[in-house]
């Protein structure tokens, strides 16, 4: 199986180490490359070498909010097709429906639950790893 590239951007450092922490236990192969804001994210974007397989973005960050980022991310010809998962504790309805208009690949709600958490992120990944991805 290859090796997925991910990009996380998380302010929260916390809920950094839980999904480093959940994704090596489950021995799936991927590199996770973090972003701790929309900015941040951004600038590692601008190296179209390397560009992520996925993006799983929070949406409640300092500076440029997930849907800004979003908004930006969709405007650009090449960036817009990488797939980018919503991983978030809001369940809002505006911000569900404005993600997926703007065109996001899923949402996906943060469960209180550590167990809860590692078995989302492991259908999570083990979706993505099946997927037929672009490669820049």
């Amino acid at each position: 199986m290859k090796t997925l590239n991910i990009l996380l951007i998380e302010d929260d450092m916390i809920e950094v180490m839980k999904l480093n922490r959940a994704s090596s236990s489950l021995q799936l192969n991927q590199n996770i490359t973090e972003a701790n804001n929309g900015e941040e994210a951004l600038s590692l974007l601008e190296n179209k070498d390397s560009l992520p397989d996925i993006i799983l973005l929070d949406l409640n960050m300092p500076k440029i909010s997930g849907i800004e980022f979003l908004k930006i991310l969709k405007a650009d010809d090449r960036l817009r097709y990488i797939p980018t998962i919503i991983l978030t504790t809001s369940n809002n309805q505006r911000d569900l429906l404005e993600c997926y208009k703007i065109g996001i690949a899923g949402y996906v709600l943060k469960p209180l639950k550590y167990e809860d958490y590692v078995s989302k992120i492991e259908k999570l990944l083990s979706y993505w790893s099946i997927n037929e991805l672009i490669t820049a």
